[in-house]
């Protein structure tokens, strides 16, 4: 297969494109910088729709799939950021890169446990989805979200954007979103100050954080034909954590 991927420089998006390669696919990968990985490498700045632009026209051809990986953790005041990055800016890129995808294909991108309980919050990720990344500054004065609640607001709207997307585009491709927690990539201590104890109280219980090739390969099965009935799913990828939290709070632990 053929297969398109951003953030393929670091973390999750290098371990992806290493699997893939394994398995012999063509990887293009879109990252801000050159992932030094000898697959063929297009320059994407999510903060830049320029940049976006330009990296959309430079995609040649036709792929079999797109694996949506680049994001930004909470960190500081980048409440903005991570709203463009994770959300409306991979949103866009999505969207424009649909007609060089062929039929069948899927779409699959790293979400997080982080945005569960999206259903009940619809109201708020259809207002964000209809932002730009323009009018953020004033959106988040006025929700009063800081980069940890961006953070959960982002992955939560990616969550819905792609659900929303299996309606028109049924029978022609699918798309799934993988949601991960407690990874161990460089990001992870950014987790870790964002969420405190409760990044803190799960490591504990499993004993330890996934790796960045555990989510891949669950990356690489969602993106390929074997996974042809999964669509419109978030897949959570956690070791258990979620589990043992709702076991710990029903037991008042």
């Amino acid at each position: 297969m053929r297969l398109a991927l951003t953030g393929g420089a670091t973390g999750i998006g290098a371990a992806t494109a290493a699997r893939l390669r394994a398995d012999g696919h063509e990887v293009v990968i879109f990252d801000i910088r050159d992932p030094d990985s000898g697959d063929r490498w297009i320059q994407l700045d999510l903060m830049d729709p320029g940049s976006i632009a330009a990296a959309l026209q430079a995609a040649d051809g036709s792929f079999d799939g797109l694996c949506s990986i680049a994001g930004v953790p909470p960190r500081d005041d980048n409440a903005v950021p991570c709203l463009t990055v994770n959300t409306l800016a991979t949103c866009a890129f999505i969207e424009g890169f649909m007609p060089k995808l062929n039929e069948g294909a899927a779409v699959v991108s790293v979400a997080s446990r982080a945005g569960m309980g999206w259903q009940s919050n619809l109201d708020q990720l259809e207002n964000l989805l209809a932002q730009t990344p323009a009018s953020l500054d004033e959106w988040c004065a006025g929700n009063e979200v800081d980069a940890t609640k961006a953070y959960i607001l982002s992955k939560q709207a990616l969550i819905y954007w792609h659900q929303r997307a299996v309606t028109p585009y049924i029978g022609k491709h699918r798309f799934v979103t993988v949601s991960p927690s407690a990874v161990s990539t460089g990001i992870l201590d950014d987790f870790v100050k964002a969420f405190g104890p409760m990044v803190a109280a799960n490591l504990a219980r499993v004993g330890r954080s996934g790796t960045p090739q555990e989510v891949a390969e669950l990356i690489a099965f969602c993106v390929s034909p074997a996974a042809s009935w999964m669509n419109g799913v978030d897949v959570i990828t956690d070791g258990g954590m979620g589990a043992m939290a709702m076991m710990a709070q029903r037991n008042g632990e």
